[in-house]
């Protein structure tokens, strides 16, 4: 079966916020010792992923120095640049990019990024005030998925108010051929309303990055139901586990076949190749 992992990050210790770096060694020391070299040489990431099975991954950047990292969207090119299995998307902050839907535009045609990554609670902005709707009419006409991290987070100065996913209502409404993909799927208290949108919605998608597999069935007790709309991802490397074992355990959930395929493969593959 190929695999997509549709949620990998690029981190060097030198981007990454003290507390995130605090995170990393408590819940991955193993990678966060090599993490300066996984970054300096993307063949030793590229090698792990084959290792575990995984055919592309969508690799993210951060612009949110102030809680989490600054990895610039120009350092996650570089990185997959000649990697056919490492698919860049971009990060803009919308409280200092003055024209994120120009850079946005100009990322993707001629840069080559596939998608688009925002941090509402960790960038500090609801999604859907007005002043972002020229942003998801670019990344709508650009035919792009956008990721919102929607979910809860331990680092310091995040502000979850920011990530409650019932705003998102506005923009899929509003935005109705937009790709919306909730990361975490709203992680700690908001699991029935990312469902719910998933399935109100046509282009509002789950991402269950973050969330154990073995539990995912507790999460969401009808999740064969949506499984079109549901797409896997580690969060390599703030993962407690190699990813090969995240798969194994969503392949060994109680789900058809075909859900288990769409989940880890078809449901990604749609979503950045149409």
């Amino acid at each position: 079966m190929k695999i997509i992992d549709f949620h990998t990050h690029l981190l060097r210790k030198d981007m990454v916020n003290p507390t995130t770096l605090d995170f990393l060694e408590e819940v991955n020391p193993r990678f966060l010792a090599e993490i300066d070299a996984f970054a300096e040489d993307p063949s030793k990431f590229t090698d792990y992923l084959e290792s575990q099975g995984i055919s592309l991954a969508v690799v993210l950047p951060e612009y949110a120095p102030a809680t989490s990292s600054f990895v610039p969207t120009e350092a996650v090119l570089d990185y997959c640049r000649g990697r056919d299995m490492l698919i860049p998307f971009a990060s803009l902050n919308p409280n200092t990019h003055p024209d994120p839907g120009a850079a946005l535009e100009v990322l993707v045609k001629e840069q080559g990024v596939k998608g688009l990554k925002l941090l509402p609670s960790y960038q500090f902005f609801y999604p859907n005030e007005a002043r972002l709707y020229p942003l998801y009419a670019k990344a709508q006409e650009l035919d792009i998925p956008v990721i919102f991290h929607v979910g809860s987070s331990i680092f310091r100065g995040t502000r979850i108010k920011y990530c409650d996913p019932v705003r998102l209502d506005d923009v899929a409404v509003d935005f109705p051929r937009l790709k919306i993909v909730m990361a975490h799927s709203g992680r700690g208290f908001w699991y029935d309303q990312c469902f719910f949108l998933s399935r109100l919605h046509r282009n509002v998608y789950m991402d269950i990055t973050g969330l154990p597999p073995s539990r995912l069935l507790d999460y969401f007790p009808e999740l064969e139901k949506n499984h079109h709309k549901v797409t896997f991802g580690s969060d390599w490397p703030a993962m407690p586990s190699d990813i090969g074992k995240n798969v194994a355990a969503i392949q060994a959930l109680p789900l058809s076949d075909r859900a288990i395929e769409a989940i880890l493969f078809g449901n990604a593959h749609r979503l950045l190749f149409g």
